[in-house]
């Protein structure tokens, strides 16, 4: 049928029952990303199925990982650079459509991984079947890369499932599980995963007809009406959680849903313009770079084995509990140890809630939790490749622990701290055998927080430090290596922005003024909430640690409240009062001003701190600086990371700007070596 043709990435197979099975299967690659030759190559394949009409056509992915992961993001930027994206954009559509138009029926088999251009691919055909897994994932993120879809998203979602349902998935880019894709109308039906080809072959034989309900209500609310109703509304939705000068794709997206008609050539036309403009902005720029860092972080183990089945956490409070919980939620035995049981049972009542909130149902909980044992005696200690100490920061404390440990623990195994402030060249003197102690810094809300700062020393071994850049990849988060001075990376960088609010605080500046001055930066939350999200006895701990170490005295304003109870969101009380998780932030009076210089009092020390990180080599290069301190404090992503932000802005403007801080607000503020390193004067 196909004789003549050669393809590298697609192959074909046509079955006794006349349906043509279309694997797609990139060549010399793990993931099906959809490159330009891909798309030739399916286009060649269309066009002769057109001719050869065979009885129903089903596309499924020769990849474990999944069906496709979106398009290729390097051959993206090249088209950016070259000015080439709403040709290459019209080109995809223009596949798609082909798809899309053949007389016979088409099956998308959905496993595993489906994003982006994959989802889009999947939309082309007439119906879509996916595997009944945990391991599948269908979404259109493409608003994380500054962007939205291109391929046909826009056009074709909102017409099958419905404009609320369609938007609401690709403004927030979150995946849907099988079962909600089935629920929502996105796919048909589900098999289970070593029957998805066959039950394809059934249902391309025995077409479905979506009901008629469902088919009314997606009309209904894209008709001409209720796109100018709901269009409003959606915006102002949008805009309470970002702000259209920072992240202009969620509302462009909505106004090429709102335009768009019946016509799919013309919604197409209106997708593909609107896309071409977003991927010239510094935001599609500065977020499809992240998504490489974030690649690189993922990548840094390479085929390292971790060889760690079982972890022992020392500790059980809010981290410690919270490590021990995410560890068993990624398939690992976790035993938990403090002192007295009262200490164990709120960690294991708050690993309950996240055990729910993921898995559901009781059958898939069960066994998590069954891998989380409390352990007061400390007995998984022998038995564990992993110990990880999370206890209260207290140099004596954490070195009394590894003493206690390592007599017990096995000669391969790692020992860990989770400290977020001491150097480790002071705790490795606890240990005899230095070269397997590390830190693994983790983040609070651990299982919000994607980053992981490895913590090295100049004893550790290099080949135990990969294998606990594995075991992080392992559980889902990003290992980042940096050096073990005082704050590592992250905290170094984010006291002083800390800091510096609630000295700004002591001003009698109001607390909302000086979170709204944060926020409307790009940080996802105020500096004083963010000191409450944490605690302020941490704060007060850390800020001890690092003040001598960075050249700052502690404002007063944390120690008061520390000794009179008030700790922040775990208390109910700290700066704010905290009711149902959240704080009461009181109407700021209409003279209550925020001063011209606030925002640069709050950033500029975050910036300053972060050229001197890259001076004193913390990490490795200024990019795993951005993606640190991107990933570990959610530094304004659409800026990039504080480095790139300096490079865009002008290292010589803003060390004049700290200059003028300094000349007005004290010697804190004066620029610290490494404003004249040449990685700042790269292009931005």
């Amino acid at each position: 049928m196909f004789d003549g043709l050669r393809f590298s990435h697609w192959h074909a197979s046509m079955g006794a029952d006349g349906v043509l099975v279309l694997c797609l299967d990139r060549a010399g690659s793990g993931v099906n990303a959809l490159s330009r030759s891909l798309l030739d190559e399916l286009d060649s394949m269309l066009e002769r199925i057109a001719i050869e009409c065979p009885a129903a056509v089903v596309i499924h992915s020769g990849k474990p990982s999944g069906f496709a992961v979106g398009a290729d993001l390097k051959e993206f930027e090249s088209y950016d650079r070259k000015g080439t994206v709403r040709e290459e954009i019209e080109y995809g559509q223009r596949v798609f459509e082909r798809l899309a138009r053949l007389p016979m029926p088409t099956v998308a088999a959905i496993h595993g991984t489906c994003m982006g251009g994959g989802t889009e691919l999947a939309l082309a055909c007439r119906m879509r079947i996916a595997a009944r897994a945990p391991e599948t994932r269908i979404a259109l993120p493409e608003v994380q890369l500054g962007i939205h879809p291109g391929w046909g998203g826009t056009a074709r979602l909102p017409r099958l499932i419905g404009a609320p349902k369609a938007l609401a998935m690709m403004l927030t880019g979150r995946a849907a599980s099988a079962e909600r894709a089935l629920a929502e109308g996105l796919v048909d039906r589900l098999a289970a995963p070593d029957a998805l080809l066959d039950e394809a072959h059934k249902l391309a034989l025995r077409p479905l007809t979506r009901p008629f309900a469902q088919r009314a209500r997606a009309w209904f609310s894209n008709c001409w009406p209720a796109r100018q109703i709901l269009a409003p509304i959606m915006r102002k939705q949008t805009a309470a959680k970002a702000a259209p000068k920072h992240y202009p794709a969620p509302f462009a997206l909505i106004e090429v849903w709102r335009r768009g008609g019946g016509d799919i050539a013309q919604r197409l036309k209106l997708e593909a313009r609107s896309v071409a403009k977003l991927a010239g902005t510094p935001t599609a720029h500065n977020l499809i770079r992240i998504f490489f860092l974030r690649e690189r972080l993922r990548g840094l183990a390479g085929d390292t084995a971790h060889g760690i089945q079982h972890v022992h956490v020392i500790g059980a409070g809010v981290m410690g509990g919270d490590i021990a919980a995410w560890s068993a939620l990624r398939g690992f035995e976790v035993t938990l140890q403090d002192r007295e049981m009262k200490f164990v049972e709120p960690a294991l009542a708050r690993a309950r809630k996240l055990f729910e909130k993921k898995l559901k149902t009781r059958e898939r909980i069960a066994p998590v939790e069954a891998r989380l044992t409390p352990d007061v005696e400390g007995a998984g200690t022998a038995s564990s490749q992993l110990a990880i100490e999370a206890i209260y920061e207290n140099r004596e404390a954490k070195e009394t622990v590894y003493r206690e440990i390592e007599p017990r623990i096995a000669n391969d195994a790692l020992i860990a701290t989770n400290t977020s402030s001491i150097p480790l060249n002071e705790l490795r003197g606890a240990v005899v055998e230095p070269r397997r102690f590390l830190g693994l810094h983790f983040f609070n809300p651990v299982a919000q927080m994607p980053l992981v700062e490895v913590v090295r020393h100049d004893a550790l071994d290099p080949s135990l430090e990969k294998r606990a850049w594995a075991w992080v990849k392992a559980i889902g988060k990003l290992p980042l290596p940096v050096l073990g001075t005082p704050g590592f990376l992250v905290n170094r960088i984010l006291v002083p922005y800390l800091l510096e609010a609630v000295r700004c605080h002591t001003e009698g500046i109001p607390d909302p003024v000086i979170d709204r001055a944060g926020k409307r930066f790009g940080m996802p939350m105020g500096p004083i909430e963010l000191i409450d999200t944490v605690g302020l006895d941490v704060a007060l701990s850390v800020g001890r640690e690092l003040g001598p170490f960075l050249g700052l005295e502690l404002p007063n304003g944390i120690a008061d409240k520390v000794e009179g109870g008030k700790r922040g969101k775990k208390d109910g009380q700290g700066f704010y009062v905290w009711k149902d998780g959240r704080p009461e932030k009181s109407k700021v009076e209409a003279g209550s001003h925020a001063p011209a210089d606030l925002e640069d009092r709050l950033i500029l020390p975050m910036l300053n701190e972060a050229v001197a990180c890259l001076h004193d080599g913390v990490v490795a290069d200024a990019d795993l600086l951005d993606a640190g301190v991107i990933f570990g404090t959610g530094f304004a992503p659409f800026r990039g990371g504080p480095i790139q932000y300096i490079r865009t802005t002008g290292a010589g403007v803003l060390r004049e700007r700290l200059e003028a801080l300094a000349h007005t607000h004290g010697t804190r503020f004066a620029p610290k070596q490494g404003w004249f390193n040449p990685e700042l004067a790269k292009p931005g």
